[in-house]
């Protein structure tokens, strides 16, 4: 196998937030990354692939590709002689009208459609699937102060889909329909679970957790009362590119650096940014909704240094600042 060959791998959804990051970084460590996006056609949306095309090595190793995710045997050439897959493409916002449509099948089917692929590419090592903790933590069980979420709890499809968390379930099928392909076809498999993923945007649109804290300090009355696991993108980017590198990565790996209720995000951005317009009650008379932990063991044993919250929700700020979402 030439070097060449050795260094080449696919990014599935490349011009998504995680994604962006991901191919960033393949690009900075020498790989050569194969890019399926929807459509790669400059006169389609520009603003899909330019930040792309303008990362540092890929005018020598970046090749883009157009694939559907709902489309059988779509990624056949973008994965064509890669050693490893990076699955990313997945829809997430929450405004959801048709869930099967618009989220349930691209999550499920477009998974499965990747992992034939995989499966009938020799040259294809292992695939690492961007998850999320939204497949870890939702199964109706109490979560306290006290509770330790792991890599060993599942969401419940039954639960997500009675509280109608379209995204959530999403995510829990999807991830469910690749752990039992890849066992059956014996397929290296590694996912990632990360929680909510803030940090600097390389994309010039917004996408749904950079939209949450932008929405805090454009003059939101209240705060959500809810609670999130929150990571840096940096972090979840490097966590896939450790995952494929370490030949004893296994299984999940879940990705916190932190839980916190809105409540405590607003503070941080407070002591921030005190001259920020932010709300100052939330937006129901009930209990905060508890915070609870994820264990960082696994995570950390991959390599992953997390970047405190505090450091994420700045570097999100000034990235929304600097893209022109936000003036000062």
């Amino acid at each position: 196998m030439s070097s060449e060959e050795e260094k080449t791998v696919c990014v599935t959804g490349a011009s998504g937030y995680i994604a962006s990051w991901i191919v960033k970084l393949l690009l900075l460590r020498g790989y050569t990354v194969k890019a399926s996006v929807r459509d790669p056609s400059p006169s389609h949306d520009p603003r899909k692939t330019e930040h792309l095309l303008a990362l540092e090595g890929a005018k020598e190793r970046l090749q883009l590709f157009k694939a559907n995710l709902l489309e059988e045997g779509s990624f056949d050439s973008a994965i064509d002689g890669c050693q490893g897959v990076f699955h990313t493409a997945s829809p997430f916002y929450h405004d959801v009208k048709d869930p099967q449509a618009e989220l349930l099948d691209p999550a499920v089917k477009g998974t499965i459609n990747v992992l034939s692929t995989c499966l009938k590419t020799p040259s294809v090592k292992r695939v690492i699937l961007t998850s999320s903790i939204a497949s870890v933590a939702f199964n109706g069980m109490p979560r306290t102060p006290e509770t330790i979420v792991d890599e060993s709890w599942f969401a419940d499809p039954e639960y997500c889909r009675a509280a109608k968390l379209w995204y959530v379930l999403s995510k829990t099928l999807a991830e469910n329909a690749a752990w039992k392909f890849a066992k059956e076809n014996d397929l290296q498999l590694v996912s990632i679970n990360a929680a909510m993923v803030i940090g600097p945007l390389l994309q010039p649109t917004l996408n749904t957790s950079a939209a949450a804290v932008l929405s805090l300090i454009k003059g939101a009355q209240t705060f959500p009362n809810a609670t999130f696991g929150w990571v840096n993108v940096k972090d979840v980017a490097n966590a896939h590119i450790q995952a494929f590198e370490n030949p004893t990565a296994n299984g999940r790996y879940c990705l916190v650096e932190r839980v916190a209720h809105y409540s405590e995000v607003v503070n941080i951005l407070h002591d921030l940014y005190p001259d920020f317009q932010l709300p100052e009650k939330c937006a129901d008379e009930k209990i905060y909704i508890p915070t609870y932990k994820v264990s960082k063991e696994k995570a950390e044993s991959l390599g992953v240094e997390f970047v405190p919250l505090e450091v994420s929700i700045k570097e999100t700020v000034e990235s929304l600042q600097d893209k022109g979402f936000i003036r000062f």
